[in-house]
């Protein structure tokens, strides 16, 4: 395996909506760099990044597929990511390790809700771009309007770096800007071309846009600026000295016109990238918390020399391999055999077997320099997202920005003795990839589940299921309501029981009030003289608190109630701790049914980007499920809908959403409060509640 220095290194994700073409761009950056003999495909699932078996059987990608090819010299590290929206979490992960994102574009669908959600993603970790129209092989292409679309959203530095000429199923022939010349490609998917002149109707076009391109990267540098004044021009010399702090600083958004099924524009999109892209070289200085010193960011140098600091952004299961960690260096000489400390776990990891990967193709590795990628197996302690460190200079570098949990679901085992089973699964799947979470909320007694869509979520239970040798089922979760009151209610409760022996005997006299939202319960006592002893107030205090967990009206928890005991009787000898316990419980919930009491729902905002043309439909089914619109506001060629909606009424609403939009909306959602609930629901929750019991 050949050894490179860091400015020899490009890290980049291939990122875009799902169905743009991504995994055969890389596939042919793979054929065209030589390490692999023949192009696959998505159809015969023969792809080097689509490996899963469910990949493979859905023909969308799951997983970021961590790739590697040379070129002129230089190792391009690429990351193909998944499109569909349940998996942005990969996206995430690889953007936080990446150097630039190429953004693919299909040129027949144009910017779509995938395109603005990996450019954001981009954006929120500082990287530069690039864009790859891809699929100009297909019938009725618009390059020339996707270009002006992207140049409104993007910026006024967008740019071609060619033109197609002859778009379409014969897609061959695409004149080069920065050449001033015109490529014709093999149409075998060999990738190679043979250069001419430029046709006599395109000659003024490209040179125009040659002199453009110049002014672009003399407006990036100072000194370029100044020469360019000076001279009203650049050399050859100077444009390509300077496009590399062009692309680097965002002054220049470089288009490539592709097609990576055909493989056609490929090899000179390769040949820029390599050449102009910015490097792992370029980020010399890396800020990371120190430990243990307060935790104060400290920006250190990313020195092949210095002490090690490598980030941990992906974890996978393999089989016969076991478990794979996905990991960037960025200081030190990272090599086999090293014993690193891990300081987000505070424990010791020793190095085992170091591999860079082509899909599930591996190599091993002796040492990685700063920027390289690759992947080490059986670390003990470490997840996604940990640090590795030399123990002599212990920091934590920056974390994922991990997108929020779209959909909830309650995981319902099939047969019983698979819970410990189960556990162990589910925190397993959660520490490789922390998009997905659960828990058993007690107040449910349901174990929840939480991701990014339905299909995540069935994707993660199959992997339970085949991993882990447990079935369960998923089911809509229950909705965690509250109740509280309006009014104040008054109860005079007595407990008296007696069955030969000891007796049990307590009376409670109680009021209760309503507190502002959010107070919880408050407990209070106004007993005078000796009506009832002391001791017994915490009595009848947990007494009450089981009654507002255990709920009056439907079985929820009670909330923003003020409890007060202010007189009551006891027995001098059956009064005892278990009856002022009892009393307590249920003077409460008499008092509490006197009080006007009603259901809360927990209300959730929603933040919806859509295409313009799917708002009425969106629109109305915020509407049908007792939603309220709080602000629309447009983000690029797309509009942003704010709203509020009854957590009660979002079941599976982003299969809704994309079935509304034709898989083009997205959502993210966050609680916002509990509201009161519509008379004609609160009943229908309150009956629900009470089936069981009656049955």
């Amino acid at each position: 395996m050949a050894k490179y220095k860091s400015g020899d290194i490009l890290n980049f994700v291939l990122a875009g909506h799902g169905t743009v073409g991504k995994t055969m761009l890389a596939e042919a950056m793979l054929f065209n760099g030589g390490e692999i003999n023949r192009l696959g495909s998505i159809d015969g699932g023969t792809t080097v990044s689509d490996y899963h078996e469910d990949e493979i059987e859905r023909q969308i990608s799951i997983n970021s597929a961590i790739l590697h090819t040379t070129w002129q010299d230089k190792k391009l590290n690429i990351i193909d990511t998944p499109g569909y929206a349940d998996f942005h979490g990969e996206v995430q992960s690889a953007m936080r390790v990446a150097d630039f994102a190429l953004v693919t574009i299909n040129t027949n669908a144009g910017i779509e809700v995938g395109t603005e959600q990996a450019w954001k993603a981009a954006t929120d970790y500082g990287l530069p771009c690039m864009l790859a129209f891809n699929m100009l092989d297909k019938e009725n292409t618009e390059f020339d309007s996707l270009l002006a679309a992207a140049r409104k959203r993007f910026g006024s530095k967008v740019f071609p770096m060619g033109l197609p000429v002859n778009t379409g199923p014969n897609f061959t022939r695409i004149a080069d800007i920065l050449r001033k010349e015109l490529h014709t490609y093999q149409s075998d998917g060999s990738g190679t071309f043979t250069v001419d002149k430029l046709p006599a109707d395109l000659v003024d076009q490209v040179y125009r846009l040659h002199g453009e391109l110049v002014e672009l990267v003399a407006e990036s540098d100072d000194h370029l600026l100044e020469k360019f004044f000076e001279q009203d021009q650049l050399t050859e010399d100077d444009l390509r000295g300077g496009m590399h702090g062009a692309i680097h600083n965002g002054s220049l958004i470089p288009v490539f016109p592709v097609s990576g099924e055909k493989n056609v524009g490929v090899r000179r999109m390769m040949d820029v990238i390599s050449k102009y892209a910015p490097n792992a070289a370029d980020f010399t200085e890396v800020r990371g918390t120190s430990l243990p010193d307060g935790g104060n960011e400290v920006p250190f140098q990313a020195a092949a020399n210095g002490p090690a600091a490598a980030f941990i952004f992906k974890t996978v299961s393999e089989a016969h391999l076991g478990e794979l960690s996905f990991f960037r260096v960025y200081s030190g000489t990272v090599k086999m055999g090293a014993d690193l400390h891990n300081s987000n776990q505070g424990s010791r990891e020793r190095l085992g077997a170091i591999y860079t990967m082509n899909g599930k193709k591996r190599a091993e590795l002796g040492e990685l320099v700063p920027g390289d990628i690759a992947a080490v197996v059986k670390l003990k302690h470490t997840h996604t997202g940990d640090t590795l460190c030399s123990a002599d200079r212990k920091i934590v570098l920056p974390g994922i920005n991990l997108p929020e949990h779209k959909v909830r679901a309650a995981l319902i085992p099939q047969a019983k003795g698979d819970e410990e089973k189960i556990s162990t699964g589910l925190s397993t799947l959660h520490q490789e990839d922390p998009t997905f979470v659960f828990e058993f909320d007690p107040e449910l007694r349901q174990t929840i589940i939480s991701g990014q869509g339905e299909l995540h979520l069935e994707i993660l239970t199959k992997r339970l299921k085949y991993r882990f040798h447990v079935d369960v089922d998923l089911i809509e979760p229950k909705v965690a309501y509250r109740e509280t009151i309006t009014g104040r209610g008054e109860s005079k409760y007595r407990h008296k029981k007696q069955s030969g022996g000891a007796g049990q005997f307590a009376e409670v006299w109680m009021y209760i009030e309503p507190l502002p939202p959010g107070t919880g319960l408050q407990f209070e006592s106004e007993l005078k003289g000796m009506s009832i002893d002391r001791v017994f107030i915490p009595s009848i205090e947990k007494g009450v608190n089981a009654a507002v967990q255990e709920g009056v009206l439907a079985g929820y928890r009670c909330v923003d109630v003020k409890a007060v005991v202010y007189d009551g009787k006891q027995h001098p000898v059956d009064s005892k701790d278990i009856a002022f316990q009892m009393a307590g419980r249920e003077a409460f919930k008499e008092a509490f049914l006197q009080a006007k009491p009603h259901l809360l729902e927990p209300i959730y905002e929603l933040d919806i980007l859509v295409p313009e043309d799917h708002m009425g439909d969106v629109m109305g089914d915020i509407s049908a499920r007792r939603g309220k619109v709080l602000g629309m506001d447009s983000e690029g060629q797309l509009q942003k809908v704010k709203a509020q909606v009854p957590l009660g009424s979002l079941g599976n609403y982003a299969t809704a959403l994309r079935s509304m939009t034709g898989g083009r909306g997205l959502h993210s959602q966050r609680f916002h409060s509990y509201e009161r609930m519509p008379r004609e629901d609160e009943q229908r929750v309150i009956k629900e509640s009470k089936a069981p019991v009656e049955e």
